[in-house]
């Protein structure tokens, strides 16, 4: 071989020798990548169907503890979280003597799961195809059936249990009676007056709680007409703050508004903004976290399945709260008692009050962030460029859960009362509920 031939033998090596170490980091790299992928592709298509905070919740929660299920066998001494919760037959575990790619056991579950929850099955299918056959690359072909048939077995565990929570039956009670009799009561608003959303999601079957009514309230200021009533008080705070809104509270209500259906009205045409849901949000800055402390894939998954199961039985404590107290909206009492004509900064959104349910579910969720990542973690949150708002940043995951609380004060959705009850009620829940995930 001549002097010129083994330079272009030893280039080529040396390319070659490249290509392979760039393959494999890249190979390392999407696979500690791979839950946060799927749990962005969920939102979008979660944004896309429209579907409730509430149901929100049960999509996140049992899609990512079928991904969790499935996934956890990669890291030795992953324990199951299905196991500690309520309602979940045993999990399936790898036949011993059998090679498996738990990457594509994932995929599999978590779209299989996701199937079962959602309206874009054609769409599920045809990502959750090309993300099976990019994680079968070089793979035997017996490996890769193994890793799909162990995905589904996981799968059909989960969806045994969506099978039994209430889901169906719920849908199938009776609306909720509205009484027109009580200036107490919430009644619905403009500018759909719609329905009360999910009036029986308290019947829904919870996962770490004992039941929807475990985690109980605060009393609440009463109606009151009296100018000097603390009920008065607290209304007139909301319509003050929405006569003189500061910038800073405007960029807060709005960064936070997460509502995924905001009716517009022009003339006789109506259309809809879609966003993100609360717990879409929250999913969001639990992916930021995860990026951040480089966790692998095992590690993203099982953040992701705690918070989703702590937003879950967050949501039906809540609602349980909402459909026993009834109370009116601002908006109601603001134009009865105030000015005929006034509405909220931000769309009032179609249920009671008492609590609020994005200080519920954030308190919660925050909690359990701060038990995963620690205390005083500071993040910026850039969730919501992608719809047109600016990023924000907190020092740490309690910080931005009082922050989304009190944008439904600076949104006229909501009494302070409201928002701090719901804030408590939030903690206790989370308490509760790691407790249950650490036993």
């Amino acid at each position: 071989m001549n002097p010129f031939s083994k330079t272009i033998v030893g280039f080529l090596f040396i390319l070659f020798f490249i290509s392979c170490n760039t393959s494999n980091t890249t190979s390392v790299k999407q696979d500690d990548q791979l839950p946060h992928q799927l749990v962005k592709k969920l939102t979008n298509i979660i944004v896309v169907d429209i579907f409730t905070p509430p149901v929100a919740t049960r999509i996140y929660a049992n899609t990512s503890l079928a991904m969790y299920e499935a996934i956890r066998f990669q890291k030795e001494g992953s324990k199951s979280i299905t196991a500690k919760l309520k309602g979940f037959d045993p999990m399936p575990v790898p036949e011993a003597g059998k090679e498996y790619n738990f990457s594509i056991a994932a995929i599999q579950s978590f779209f299989e799961t996701a199937k079962k929850v959602t309206f874009s099955a054609p769409e599920i299918t045809k990502y959750q195809d090309s993300m099976i056959a990019v994680y079968s690359a070089g793979l035997d072909e017996a490996v890769v059936q193994q890793s799909i048939a162990f995905g589904q077995q996981v799968a059909d565990v989960i969806g045994k249990r969506l099978g039994k929570d209430n889901y169906k039956e719920t849908r199938g009670f009776d609306r909720f009676e509205v009484k027109t009799n009580d200036d107490t009561r919430w009644v619905p608003t403009l500018p759909d007056y719609a329905d009360g959303l999910e009036p029986h999601w308290s019947k829904m079957l919870t996962m770490a709680i004992d039941s929807s009514s475990q985690v109980q309230a605060n009393p609440y200021p009463a109606y009151s007409k009296d100018e000097n009533s603390d009920y008065y008080k607290e209304l007139k705070e909301v319509y003050d703050i929405s006569k003189n809104r500061s910038e800073e509270q405007t960029d807060i209500t709005l960064f936070w508004d997460d509502n995924p259906f905001v009716s517009q009205h022009k003339g006789h045409v109506m259309f809809q903004d879609k966003k993100m849901t609360p717990p879409g949000h929250w999913m969001a800055i639990t992916q930021k976290a995860a990026k951040v402390k480089n966790l692998d894939a095992v590690a993203s998954a099982n953040a992701y399945a705690q918070t989703a199961v702590s937003m879950y039985d967050a949501f039906i404590s809540c609602w349980y709260v909402k459909y026993s107290t009834v109370r009116i909206r601002p908006q109601t009492a603001i134009q009865r008692l105030i000015e005929p004509t006034w509405t909220s900064f931000i769309q009032t959104p179609p249920f009671p009050e008492y609590t609020s349910g994005h200080s519920t579910v954030s308190s919660t969720a925050a909690e359990v962030l701060t038990s995963i990542f620690g205390d005083n973690f500071a993040f910026t949150d850039s969730s919501e460029l992608e719809f047109n708002l600016p990023v924000r940043s907190f020092k740490s995951f309690r910080e931005a859960a009082l922050e989304a609380s009190v944008s439904r004060v600076y949104g006229g959705i909501h009494y302070r009362s409201g928002c701090e009850s719901g804030n408590k009620q939030g903690k206790e829940l989370a308490k509760i509920i790691l407790t249950k995930l650490g036993e």
